[in-house]
């Protein structure tokens, strides 16, 4: 299943009877090797009073808290597997998100993003950039450029999401460029992945927020989520 590009491999496994080891899990999203994908979604039973849980693992076989279209895609898969419900709610190792599903759409209720940090210097080899930094459910660095489609986005991704500042883990980066008062464009390198991605849901959301608290423009009173 894709949302906004992004691919996943899903599993129904409430019997808990699938268990994937990191290797397993690269090999199957391998795009020459195996099935191929950005990563994948586990369907489980919740520990706690959600509907579902959801486990997701990155392409390289990593776990990672939340992934923002992998969760759109989730919510649809848990409905049309687990019955047929407008409203479900699934935890995730970033908390319990809530979904709303009605004809093709799906919208997310997502946990609240932390760890707002605004224009941030960050070194990286052969140049020193002004970086923003949010928690959106995973780690996203979110830097503005002034052609999107000049952006380095393998190279430079690559440097930022293992730069020292965000070590052990690493983070998810985003090069935006400004489109207008409220528009933006937007590029993303993924971690766990280790290349850009069509898409990023997480990441969207973390660009939008950033952009609105260094432009000073309108936020609304949900951060969503459609498809």
């Amino acid at each position: 299943m894709n949302g906004a590009g992004n691919d996943f491999i899903l599993f129904d496994n409430r019997t808990g009877s699938i268990a994937l080891d990191r290797k397993q899990i690269a090999q199957l999203c391998d795009r020459h090797r195996g099935i191929g994908a950005d990563g994948i979604l586990l369907l489980q039973k919740p520990t706690n009073r959600a509907d579902f849980r959801m486990r997701y693992f990155n392409a390289d076989g990593g776990e990672a808290e939340m992934c923002g279209n992998g969760a759109r895609c989730f919510a649809r898969f848990a409905n049309k597997v687990g019955g047929q419900k407008e409203k479900i709610s699934f935890e995730t190792l970033a908390g319990v998100i809530s979904a709303e599903l009605k004809d093709d759409l799906v919208t997310l209720r997502m946990t609240e993003p932390t760890d707002l940090r605004l224009n941030v210097d960050l070194s990286t080899p052969g140049e020193n950039k002004t970086a923003h930094f949010i928690n959106s459910g995973v780690p996203h660095v979110v830097i503005a450029v002034a052609k999107i489609d000049d952006a380095d986005v393998r190279r430079d991704g690559a440097a930022i999401r293992h730069h020292k500042m965000f070590s052990p883990n690493g983070t998810n980066v985003n090069f935006i460029q400004k489109r207008g008062p409220n528009r933006i464009a937007i590029r993303t390198y993924e971690r766990g992945v280790e290349d850009e991605t069509l898409a990023c849901g997480t990441g969207i959301v973390a660009s939008a927020l950033i952009f609105a608290a260094s432009e000073k423009a309108a936020v609304p009173s949900r951060c969503c989520e459609r498809r």
